[in-house]
């Protein structure tokens, strides 16, 4: 190991001790203007790190419109396939006739998603603001983004129809997206991280 990696190491150590005393800091002050200001520097920081050609061990901090056209492309690298597969629409049927499955295959792709953001460690992936105190941003982005374009996808290439006439149609084309939303949501996740912004 060279002396410029270990400084490497150190900065992006540093960086990500930087983000854990400014997210202390922000649970410690009272007014909205001071959590505000904490937020910010969290946001600077962030952007100072983009000047190094880096890409795994970044901090990643938000989620904006550059992070979404990363799932956007996260999921349609890994849904493309799904859509031309005539797998896909078998095994969205099967789970339309049982629905605990089409539950299992939702719940296992959000854990997925989960695990890739905020377990596996690709990158250092730090929560800005949770969707009713809850949902962290980027969770909700990168989930919402696959199906989105699993919907799109498969309806735009006549893989699904929706009827408003015909309930089982459309039952079975949901299930048939969720199946095809499993490979894209984890595109979209890693489409989102793994470019580090």
């Amino acid at each position: 190991m060279s002396v410029d990696d270990t400084v490497e190491v150190d900065d992006d150590d540093g960086i990500s001790e930087l983000f854990d005393e400014l997210e202390e800091l922000e649970s410690l002050v009272d007014s909205p203007e001071e959590r505000r200001q904490v937020r910010e520097a969290m946001r600077a920081a962030a952007e100072a790190q983009d000047d190094e050609p880096v890409v795994f061990g970044r901090v990643v901090y938000g989620f904006d419109r550059e992070d979404l056209a990363e799932s956007v492309l996260g999921s349609l690298l890994f849904g493309i396939p799904m859509a031309v597969e005539g797998g896909t629409v078998d095994a969205g049927r099967h789970i339309a006739q049982h629905p605990l499955y089409l539950a299992g295959t939702l719940v296992s792709a959000i854990a997925m998603v989960v695990g890739i953001l905020y377990v596996a460690d690709f990158q250092d992936v730090r929560v800005a603001r949770r969707i009713f105190g809850i949902v962290p941003r980027r969770l909700a982005g990168v989930t919402l983004t696959a199906f989105v374009v699993a919907v799109a996808l498969l309806t735009g290439w006549g893989v699904v129809e929706w009827s408003t006439t015909d309930l089982t149609a459309t039952w079975e084309s949901l299930c048939v997206c969720s199946v095809a939303f499993v490979p894209m949501a984890i595109g979209a996740a890693l489409g989102d991280i793994l470019p580090g912004s």
